[in-house]
């Protein structure tokens, strides 16, 4: 064998024309794995470079659609528990920070220092856009605008990691 991924290669090349941007799609649904690692194995694997990068961002845009969907009916209702407290301002307070998990606390920071744009932008590093989403909506960030910025980033670093691993493609001959 001349690459490690050969006889994965050869399994993907076998598979119909269709299924193979549908595997990329649903390995993008995939918290960290997401649009970026969906894409690089689909290339890896010989799937075309931009069908594999479309279809990483659909399916990865997909699962955080349905997560804001969710976590926004949430907390609809536990606002309107609560007697309709807390607005759709965007943020929670920083006294309720105290209490959240290491990553919670990064991400109600990069949040509070960035703004929506800057923290769906960096987020990825961290943590998976659908936790992100999940976290910024719970939050009180506008549904829409969560989905806007999420989706600006799912495009933009799935296109940077495509990018690159085709490049690392042609590179090791893979």
């Amino acid at each position: 064998m001349s690459s490690p991924y050969e006889g994965l290669q050869q399994w993907v090349e076998q598979l119909p024309e269709l299924v193979q941007p549908l595997g990329v799609a649903v390995a993008a649904m995939i918290p960290y794995v997401e649009g970026e690692g969906a894409a690089g194995i689909g290339i890896m694997l010989g799937v075309n470079p931009v069908v594999a990068a479309v279809a990483a961002i659909v399916g990865n845009f997909l699962s955080v659609l349905a997560v804001v969907a969710i976590s926004s009916r949430v907390r609809e209702k536990v606002v309107a528990g609560r007697g309709g407290e807390g607005g759709d301002s965007g943020y929670a307070s920083p006294e309720s920070s105290t209490k959240r998990a290491k990553g919670q606390r990064r991400l109600q920071g990069w949040l509070n220092r960035f703004g929506v744009p800057g923290a769906s932008l960096l987020a990825p590093l961290a943590l998976p856009t659908q936790l992100t989403a999940a976290f910024f909506t719970a939050s009180g960030v506008r549904k829409e605008r969560v989905l806007f910025w999420q989706g600006i980033a799912i495009i933009m670093w799935t296109v940077v990691i495509a990018a690159l691993a085709t490049g690392l493609v042609g590179v090791l001959g893979w």
